[in-house]
């Protein structure tokens, strides 16, 4: 009997068999050896060649209707392409099956090893993907994890309200009191260890007889918010000093150099009252309405509403044409984020989906903001906040990656994710 199996043939001979009678099974085998014998000379003898395992098991299927048999004959072969190609032009030779007249056609030759190698290729990616975001964190992933838990540990509790706090609040004569826990975050990286986060445009109640004995610097974002908390704090706590980020910016976005100078250029309490009084004046349920959503400091930003944006930014947003993604487009993007997988590179694409350029991840940023007509952004990586605004600034309609820490409702840019490829 046959010593291999379709399972480890290299290639595999399919043909088709119609016999004008009634036949059995082994009367075709019978045939198959018989009429092939010597035909093809001593080096590729059936039986030979079945004995040293070369040729497996012969399979033949049948079908009896109307006195007429049809079927089918599959034969694996690990022989090379060529006597493969032989064997299977000799099946054809077969004219008569027992007393019957046969026709035997063959319908192709099946290399077994490229289904095996797609399989191979696919699960490839999957484990280099798992591999990459499980096992491997690059050094920049690495150090920011490490810096974070650092300044985690540092993060305490203040007061009934439990506010987020540096180490060195209560034993300091002077403290930064900052709008949220991520601006304490970002000043403890600094170096600052004497400041509380109000947690919002409301002021907690400890924190008035706390402003009453030490001095006080209000360090606030550079948007009408920040105007906001000011007029708040001043109207029930006494504040010494003032400090606004540059416009448009946020604290927790500020680096070391901009925190410093800032807190050099920070001006008197009395100062910000007239500052404030010679600004455009707004109604402060206009300054209400604008803040709402934007100071839930616990709040990580991927998850913040990114529709509401300073200095009217959204409104010019809100004008860029949208581009609707088709069938083809999405299946072309899809293609694009496979061939990404475990390369921590990035497409950057116009708006037929044709590739601009291909960039590192590590590059993206930047990229983007120095060309212009990007329209859809594919890379292998996770769509984050940063990552989201920059878009909306530069007018990209679809980004496509990895995963997404940003939900779609958040943003008016098309988020996809090989999870929307796969649903």
């Amino acid at each position: 009997m046959g010593k291999i199996s379709p399972v480890s043939a290299k290639y595999i001979i399919h043909t088709s068999i119609q016999i004008d009678g009634t036949v059995d099974r082994p009367d075709i085998i019978g045939a198959i050896f018989g009429q092939t014998e010597g035909l093809l000379g001593s080096d590729l003898e059936l039986r030979e060649l079945q004995k040293s395992g070369r040729i497996g098991r012969i399979e033949v299927n049948t079908d009896i209707k109307g006195g007429k048999t049809d079927g089918a004959i599959i034969i694996p072969s690990s022989l090379d392409k060529a006597e493969t190609a032989i064997v299977a032009a000799a099946m054809e030779t077969i004219q008569r099956i027992g007393p019957c007249n046969a026709k035997v056609k063959v319908l192709k030759l099946e290399d077994v090893r490229i289904s095996k190698r797609s399989f191979v290729i696919q699960r490839a990616k999957e484990l280099l993907k798992s591999f990459t975001d499980n096992v491997l964190p690059d050094s920049q992933e690495m150090t920011e994890e490490v810096a974070q838990s650092v300044r985690m540990m540092e993060v305490g509790e203040w007061g009934k309200e439990r506010l987020p706090a540096g180490p060195a609040v209560d034993e300091s004569e002077e403290i930064i009191l900052v709008e949220g826990r991520a601006d304490v975050l970002n000043l403890l990286k600094c170096g600052f260890k004497n400041v509380i986060g109000l947690n919002g445009t409301s002021v907690p109640q400890s924190i008035i007889p706390l402003c009453a004995a030490k001095s006080v610097t209000l360090f606030v974002d550079g948007d009408r918010g920040g105007d906001l908390i000011i007029r708040e704090l001043m109207d029930v706590a006494e504040i010494d000093f003032v400090v606004k980020a540059p416009d448009g910016k946020e604290l927790e976005e500020l680096t070391n150099k901009e925190i410093h100078k800032a807190l050099r250029g920070r001006v008197s309490a009395e100062q910000a009252k007239l500052d404030l009084k010679e600004a455009p004046s707004q109604t402060r349920t206009g300054h209400i309405k604008k803040s709402e959503g934007s100071f839930n400091r616990d709040a990580p930003r991927e998850q913040r509403d990114y529709r509401t944006q300073r200095n009217g930014s959204s409104a010019v947003r809100s004008e860029t044409p949208r581009i609707v993604l088709t069938d083809e487009h999405k299946k072309k993007l899809k293609q694009m984020l496979d061939d990404l997988v475990g390369t921590r590179g990035a497409y950057v694409l116009d708006d037929k989906m044709n590739i601009l350029g291909k960039v590192p991840l590590t590059e993206l940023q930047g990229s983007l903001r120095g060309m212009k007509g990007v329209q859809a952004v594919v890379f292998d990586g996770v769509v984050t906040g940063d990552i989201v605004i920059l878009a909306e600034k530069s007018g990209i309609s679809s980004l496509v990656a990895m995963d997404s820490k940003v939900r779609p409702g958040e943003t008016k840019v098309n988020i996809y994710t090989m999870q929307s490829f796969a649903s």
